[in-house]
């Protein structure tokens, strides 16, 4: 199969998500860090490793049969992850490793510097950030994307049409919510679509009407949103009824992936990361992975989906770092990429996938067609995130209020106005 070479793509982490102080802190030892004694092993904390192919774990195995210095992958749930660490700081017992969804102010200034690693492996530029003192606290893990699937048997039993890549005329939402609600009345289905809770996806969402999202100033002082989002927001609440959109997804957090592997929805809106659970785990049906709709924007949400941190005060500085710049090597690098999945976030990587490479070249191609001022908004993110003046916030702003309008409690403008606040108070 052809290889994909990332080369040109600029982006960065989301803003951080809060931790709440409630989980326990990574087990304790006579040496201050989670990863056993000094010479001991090195704990690497992630989530979702085993949804991915393993990835990690395979490389740790490898990195063990090579130099027989053993690397403990703890997989621990997505929701739990920052909590995990935040209390781990705070008693002073942090692992050597970690995989973090974003960097967050409770633990920054515990990391150790990759400048000489960045030197070497060169990532994307964009999807890492310096401080003033040039410092650099995190590798980016990987760059993931916001995508559409199809469940192919069902569109082609309603004999409904859709774009298979950008050289066709891509649809719009209004063309696509006609044709997927022919899918559904035609199979009898019980629903055309369903979307991941997440105000990661409904920025993409919006980018594709024309917003720009609740998007960080230049000078990253305020957040504000364009006259285009109000009303993308109104028509995506309007998707919402329980025949286009199942409302329990955002309202009740009923699991979109099961209903779309289960043949529930004629379409599912998430992203590249399910790529290798679907390879794996769909059997029943065919599906496909199409360009999105635009209204009139063709556009995407990608970034770092997580960052690498290795952590100070363990012990292990030295040996983590060894295994850190060994990971990112461009030969293991690729190896990771190719088992898990992963749109690789380094330069001059080249990633044969073991199967559904049309998929990986369709998001790459949404994210080449992706309206410039992304690349730029993702950049002001990490850049905040790295200078640790932003503090964490708690939930998920834009999603909660839209969930609350869904829900018939507060207005679309309403719920704007209040994510927007919560944004520029954590920036106070």
């Amino acid at each position: 199969m052809p290889s994909i070479n990332r080369r040109t793509l600029l982006t960065a982490g989301a803003a951080a998500a809060a931790a709440a102080p409630t989980l326990a802190a990574c087990g304790s030892n006579s040496a201050g860090g989670s990863g056993g004694s000094a010479d001991g092993p090195l704990q690497f904390v992630l989530s979702g490793d085993a949804n991915q192919g393993g990835g990690y774990a395979a490389m740790a195995k490898k990195y063990l049969e090579e130099t027989g210095i053993e690397i403990e992958i703890v997989d621990v749930p997505y929701d739990d992850l920052q909590t995990k660490i935040t209390n781990a700081a705070r008693a002073n017992d942090l692992p050597a490793i970690a995989r973090m969804p974003a960097l967050d102010p409770a633990w920054l200034d515990r990391t150790a510097d990759l400048a000489d690693i960045v030197a070497e492996v060169e990532p994307i530029e964009g999807m890492y950030a310096a401080d003033e003192d040039g410092k650099v606290p995190s590798l980016p893990s990987d760059l993931t994307a916001v995508g559409m699937f199809l469940n192919k048997d069902l569109w082609d039993e309603a004999g409904a049409s859709y774009p298979t890549s950008f050289d066709d005329q891509v649809w719009t939402w209004d063309e696509f919510v006609e044709a997927a609600g022919q899918v559904r009345e035609t199979t009898g289905i019980k629903f055309a679509m369903a979307m991941d809770r997440s105000s990661h996806r409904l920025n993409s969402f919006l980018y594709q009407f024309g917003s720009e999202g609740l998007a960080l100033s230049e000078d990253k002082s305020s957040y504000a949103a364009n006259e285009k989002t109000a009303p993308a927001l109104e028509y995506f609440v309007g998707l919402n009824d329980d025949e286009f959109m199942p409302r329990s997804v955002w309202l009740s957090e009923d699991d979109p992936n099961a209903m779309f592997k289960t043949g529930q929805v004629a379409a599912y809106y998430s992203g590249s990361w399910q790529i290798a659970d679907f390879t794996a785990n769909i059997a029943d049906f065919e599906w496909i992975s199409v360009p999105m709709p635009a209204q009139p924007e063709t556009a995407t949400n990608f970034g770092t989906a997580a960052v690498v941190v290795v952590f100070e005060g363990t012990g292990q500085e030295q040996a983590s770092l060894d295994f850190v710049r060994w990971l990112y090597s461009k030969e293991n690098y690729g190896e990771l990429s190719t088992i898990s999945g992963f749109l690789p976030a380094t330069e001059g990587v080249e990633v044969t996938y073991e199967s559904r490479q049309e998929d990986f070249d369709l998001y790459n191609e949404a994210i080449a067609t992706t309206p410039a001022f992304l690349k730029e908004q993702k950049a002001r993110e990490l850049e905040l995130q790295v200078a640790g003046t932003a503090a964490p916030i708690d939930g998920d702003p834009l999603r909660d209020g839209m969930i609350k309008v869904i829900n018939g409690e507060t207005t679309v403008e309403e719920a704007l106005s209040s994510a927007l606040d919560q944004l520029n108070e954590s920036l106070a």
